[in-house]
């Protein structure tokens, strides 16, 4: 699938539906699909409401402020390229309701602060790098889950990636060279 070029994509659904978000001209920034966020969503219907949601490669910050706009709690939206965190900032003040928190920091600087739990987190990382693994185990480590915690997760079709021990599968799609997964944390308790 090609990049999209600066552009805009629609929110989709709930109290900003049909707003555009400006797309800026960021090196490997690849929208999440307006098909495959529609599904994405759809699954996470029953359980949107009232939940804090990190995406920790926000760029365009079309996740979380998709989330926002169908009733989550709030979203932090963590970038390391500063001009896309200016384009979610100003993407947000045009949005009348909807506020999200940005944060301008690669994810290992945003994962070494103290934790705080999130309910949902959106974990898709520019596809060349190949971080899946690497987030995935600091976010289950690092105490960044709530104990039912779910977790979607874009891929490229035939990258390699092992849930930690705990992540359930949930739901899994595709769409042209993109593979996307719902995944539901499931406590482990350990006796000591």
């Amino acid at each position: 699938m090609a990049a999209q070029r600066p552009g805009r994509v629609r929110i989709i659904g709930g109290s900003v539906r049909n707003s555009r978000l400006e797309v800026p001209a960021v090196e490997g920034l690849r929208p999440t699909s307006e098909r495959v966020r529609e599904t994405l969503f759809n699954w996470l219907t029953p359980v949107i409401e009232g939940a804090d949601c990190l995406d920790l490669f926000a760029g365009t910050g079309a996740l979380g402020i998709e989330a926002l706009s169908r009733g989550a709690a709030s979203a932090v939206l963590v970038d390391a390229d500063r001009r896309a965190v200016q384009a979610i900032e100003a993407n947000v003040a045009r949005l009348q309701g909807i506020e999200a928190t940005t944060v301008s920091a690669s994810w290992e600087t945003f994962l070494a602060r103290p934790p705080r739990p999130f309910d949902l987190v959106f974990l898709d990382p520019p596809f060349a790098l190949g971080l899946w693994q690497r987030v995935a185990d600091r976010l289950e480590a690092g105490g960044w889950l709530r104990a039912n915690a779910w977790i979607y997760v874009e891929s490229a079709r035939g990258s390699s990636f092992t849930p930690p021990p705990g992540w359930l599968l949930h739901r899994e799609g595709a769409a042209g060279e993109v593979v996307f997964a719902l995944y539901r944390r499931h406590r482990v308790d350990r006796l000591s």
